[in-house]
């Protein structure tokens, strides 16, 4: 039997800073082969949604604006990362993975996959749309 997945209800959000240098170093505990595709999704999200705020929690990145809660979480794994939007469901189309609660998500393997237009497209839906407060 699969695994369940947990949502966000119960959890407590994590505290938002204005700093990124949290995020820097966070990046350095992430797998070699995975932190150029973090790095860029992490440029990504700072240039599309202007003053945005960052945690690190659950050894994720939270990155969100202080009007929608956490919009976007970005999860390492071994061989992939996990691009969450927290009000995924919502986007025009929502990101094809996720089935619980309001969250949707694509899987980023490559550099090349993180400049998606898609990816971008939800990038910018995510800095409008209502996240986990």
């Amino acid at each position: 039997m699969p695994k369940a997945i947990k949502g966000n209800d119960g959890r407590k959000p994590p505290q938002p800073s204005a700093d990124h240098a949290e995020i820097e170093a966070w990046f350095g505990r992430i797998m070699p082969h995975l932190q150029p595709i973090v790095r860029r999704l992490d440029e990504s999200i700072r240039t599309t949604i202007p003053e945005v705020q960052y945690a690190i929690k659950w050894k994720r990145a939270y990155y969100g604006l202080p009007e929608l809660g956490w919009v976007i979480e970005i999860a390492p794994y071994d061989v992939s990362v996990n691009v969450v939007f927290l009000g995924g469901v919502d986007f025009d189309p929502p990101p094809p993975l996720g089935t619980m609660g309001r969250t949707r998500y694509v899987k980023i393997t490559t550099v090349e996959e993180a400049q998606q237009p898609a990816l971008l497209q939800w990038l910018e839906q995510a800095g409008r749309t209502a996240g986990w407060k």
